[in-house]
């Protein structure tokens, strides 16, 4: 078969054309993630620590949480094969520490190369809530115990400021042209951070050793920084915190203190509710006392840790002024 030179240069002209599509199709699949684009790849234990992340990295980060909302307890948490994928190009690793995360450290070490790390728990200032006494050293806690007197720092937020600042701190070593907005998210947060934290003080200026008692200790720092005695039964919290059923007795010294009106309100975690904490929540209803949600993690939906503490700080304080 002969071709005519029109043909020719007409099939000339249609292979141009498929392979610059071809080439157009390649360019589109391998664009490189957001996380490849000049934004610093960041990777925490829980969502709480990422909002912390995101609030002074800005549009400068890109962060990826192990555990997202309330979908996994991290005390228990198993890492699987995927998660150290998340570790792939991260130059910063952020975890709680304190025995609430073990799972993290364990893929982070794995990581290796020039992963920067910030545990928060070590960022603590010891003395920030502990009586002016001196009290004696405690023994080193036994393998697989809690090595920290109450691991939820985030809700203390001299704690989370401090996180806030070591963020900033680290971003800017990693990517040194963008320290000054590093810096600046980390203020601006930093100076919120004091606004909540003096809502809090007010609450107990108001209402000075006010009673409560918690299904759950997770916000024990937030009370204590507000000035707020928390009457829980020591089994009972013993027993949450281990994750067992608290003895009869615990739960009803616990019930008790509702039902006779012996506390100003109840601090209530809904994301681990079980039938004894319903039961306590439904009794504290029947009894008139005012009942506040605070949350391990971010509830569904809410990215912003401000946002967050804001609205349970101003809940809290509303529940009282009734008291």
């Amino acid at each position: 078969m002969t071709f005519s030179p029109s043909r020719s240069v007409t099939v000339v002209v249609g292979l141009a054309a498929l392979a610059l599509v071809g080439l157009s199709a390649c360019s589109t699949t391998t664009t490189p993630p957001a996380a490849e684009q000049g934004k610093v790849s960041v990777v925490t234990s829980t969502e709480v620590w990422a909002s912390v992340v995101r609030a002074v990295g800005g549009d400068l980060v890109s962060v990826k949480s192990i555990i997202s909302g309330s979908a996994g307890d991290p005390h228990g948490y198993e890492a699987k094969p995927a998660d150290a994928a998340a570790f792939s190009g991260a130059k910063l690793a952020l975890s709680n520490g304190g025995g609430y995360d073990d799972f993290f450290a364990k893929l982070a070490d794995n990581a290796g190369g020039d992963l920067r790390k910030i545990v928060a728990v070590e960022l603590e200032q010891k003395d920030a809530h502990a009586p002016s006494e001196t009290k004696p050293a405690e023994p080193a806690p036994a393998e697989g115990e809690h090595d920290h007197a109450n691991e939820h720092v985030w809700y203390d937020f001299e704690t989370v400021h401090e996180v806030a600042e070591k963020v900033s701190e680290e971003l800017s070593a990693i990517a040194p042209e963008s320290k000054d907005k590093f810096a600046a998210n980390a203020t601006a947060f930093g100076g919120k951070l004091e606004e909540l934290e003096k809502k809090a003080e007010a609450i107990g200026a108001t209402k000075p050793g006010m009673k409560v008692v918690a299904t759950e200790p997770v916000a024990g720092l937030l009370l204590a920084h507000a000035g707020l005695t928390d009457a829980t039964p020591e089994a009972f919290v013993e027993a949450v915190e281990e994750e067992t059923d608290p003895p009869a007795a615990a739960i009803a010294e616990t019930e008790a203190l509702v039902t006779g009106k012996q506390v100003a309100v109840l601090i209530y975690n809904e994301q681990t509710e079980t039938p004894v904490t319903k039961s306590i929540k439904d009794k504290a209803a029947a009894a008139g006392i005012p009942i506040v949600t605070m949350t391990e993690s971010l509830p569904e939906g809410v990215t912003d840790y401000l946002d967050w503490m804001t609205k349970q700080v101003d809940s809290l304080a509303g529940a009282l002024a009734k008291a």
